[in-house]
């Protein structure tokens, strides 16, 4: 199968919107070859519970723009489905069923996000769903932002796989788990063997609902956990969106952020209100929203070069929140940044690393009841650090412990607490996985050495020699809210070890 899955299944459709409240309607927009389809609505948390569906719909095949992934399909709304105002507040899948064809490809699906309604009260907890990340990595209609797109659209399908698809223990992880006596697959391999097998694109792996959020989701409300749930644009167009939370928080891969979503949980932190990152490379790139919120515009990699905004308001570049230009890190709020270490156990990127946090303070908050000591490995069965990460600039005190280093780039050292960390890397051309598309010319290890250190052999082992963290601080001292960084994408694969259980619940409780 080749990567461009467009079309590739009979029925396939996208929601006008991501995030909904009761009472409004989602508009569903669909494509099909088939003669009728079926719709069914499922609100998905610890379980899946059907909550809605509609047969017998007329099929009729919509034209795709060549430019659908950039501009969107333009689609005409097929279906119409009402928010009942008893719906509670989650992630909705909805399921498209064709009634004819290949039964591998007679499936598709789309999804929206359910709002708290103004009839409810809120909970004390926020999740956003990583949605910018899911629609970076979507090739559906051409290109991503992985394949040479400098804008892609939230009006398409999700590419196969991001939103449904069979579980299974490892075969569809970046970094895949050692077993004792197992060589790492530095290649991706056995990934590329299952994704082409069940007709998957590159990248299902990297970002979505099913690879991350659905994790952390079915773990919190399967212990009893209540949240309020978003999407990512929804902090920079909702007005007031975090009013009355005691906690926000983001989990899996978090990776793309705009201004104004910055803006919003940095204003509520600096307000008294906390934040949990249970995510890995979160915060890396700036991007910019189009003015219908359609369309999410990142020319990372080039941007300094081809991103037209430079020459009138530089600081909204989007490339790099470290990038000098831009002079915005994403360290200074969440104490940690992808530029201190952004792979681990991903092609050459500590391939044999022990895959968990190896503890420090084993007398901290984070760690109550875990029983864990010093110098434990946290999660390293499940291999929780894993795949893409953030680091930290580490020193160490005068009893061995580690501290945060004096940077204007990072908290004051005072308002930090390094729990834990393990190493991680950067990755050069050459490094990552045969399987994996990377730049043509550079890596991120040539990129961000070049970008944030002006380049040479020392920037390079600057960015060479990078860690994954477990951390928390107080971006805006200790009369505002706390930040908790747990860095890695892959610490939503071991929340049913009972360790990595407890600390994710101890972060929870404290600070929502």
């Amino acid at each position: 199968m080749a990567d461009d899955i467009t079309h590739y299944d009979i029925v396939e459709g996208y929601c006008e919107r991501l995030s909904y409240v009761p009472g409004e309607t989602v508009g569903l927009c669909v494509s099909t070859t088939a003669a009728t389809y079926a719709v069914t609505v499922y609100r998905w948390g610890a379980t899946r519970q059907q909550v809605w569906s509609s047969n017998q719909h007329v099929g009729a095949r919509q034209t795709t723009p060549h430019d659908a992934d950039a501009n969107g399909c333009g689609w005409n709304v097929s279906v119409e489905i009402p928010v009942d105002p008893d719906w509670r507040t989650g992630m909705y899948l909805v399921e498209l069923t064709a009634t004819e064809g290949d039964p591998d490809r007679r499936t598709g699906y789309a999804c929206f996000a359910v709002r708290a309604g103004a009839s409810r009260p809120h909970a004390r907890a926020l999740l956003v769903l990583a949605t910018n990340t899911w629609n970076a990595y979507n090739n559906w209609g051409g290109k991503s932002l992985y394949t040479g797109g400098r804008q892609v659209s939230f009006q398409r399908p999700f590419g196969r796989g991001m939103l449904m698809r069979p579980a299974t223990e490892r075969d569809d992880r970046k970094s895949r788990p050692r077993r004792p006596g197992e060589q790492p697959d530095v290649d991706g391999e056995i990934y590329q063997q299952y994704r082409y097998a069940h007709g998957y694109p590159g990248y299902m792996g990297s970002a979505g609902w099913f690879t991350y959020d659905r994790q952390f989701v079915e773990w919190a409300e399967g212990n009893e956990f209540e949240f309020d749930f978003a999407v990512s644009s929804d902090l920079e167009t909702v007005g007031g969106l975090t009013d009355g939370y005691q906690l926000v928080i983001g989990a899996g891969h978090d990776e793309y952020w705009s201004a104004g979503m910055r803006d919003t949980i940095e204003q509520f932190v600096a307000g008294g209100g906390n934040y949990a990152s249970f995510s890995g490379n979160t915060m890396f790139w700036q991007v910019r929203l189009t003015a219908d919120r359609s369309t999410m515009v990142c020319h990372k990699y080039t941007a300094a070069a081809t991103d037209p905004i430079i020459t009138t308001e530089p600081t909204a570049m989007t490339g790099m929140w470290g990038d000098p230009v831009v002079k915005r890190p994403e360290s200074r709020f969440l104490g940690g940044a992808s530029m201190y270490g952004l792979y681990s156990r991903f092609g050459q990127a500590t391939p044999r690393g022990v895959g968990g946090f190896v503890i420090y303070r084993d007398d901290h908050w984070m760690l109550a009841g875990t029983g864990l000591r010093y110098g434990d490995v946290l999660g390293g069965d499940d291999g929780v650090v894993g795949y893409e990460t953030v680091g930290t600039r580490i020193t160490f005190d005068d009893v061995n412990l580690p501290i945060a280093i004096s940077d204007p780039a990072l908290p004051d050292p005072a308002d930090v607490e390094i729990v834990a960390f393990t190493p991680s890397s950067n990755l050069a051309m050459g490094e990552y996985p045969a399987s994996i598309a990377a730049l043509d010319d550079q890596g991120d290890l040539e990129f961000i050495a070049d970008r944030v250190y002006g380049g040479g052999e020392t920037a390079l082992a600057k960015v060479r020699h990078g860690n994954s963290v477990m951390l928390c601080c107080w971006p805006f001292g200790r009369d505002a809210g706390e930040v908790v960084t747990v860095g890695s994408t892959d610490w939503v694969f071991g929340l049913d070890d009972p360790q990595v259980g407890a600390v994710t619940a101890n972060v929870l409780r404290r600070l929502g």
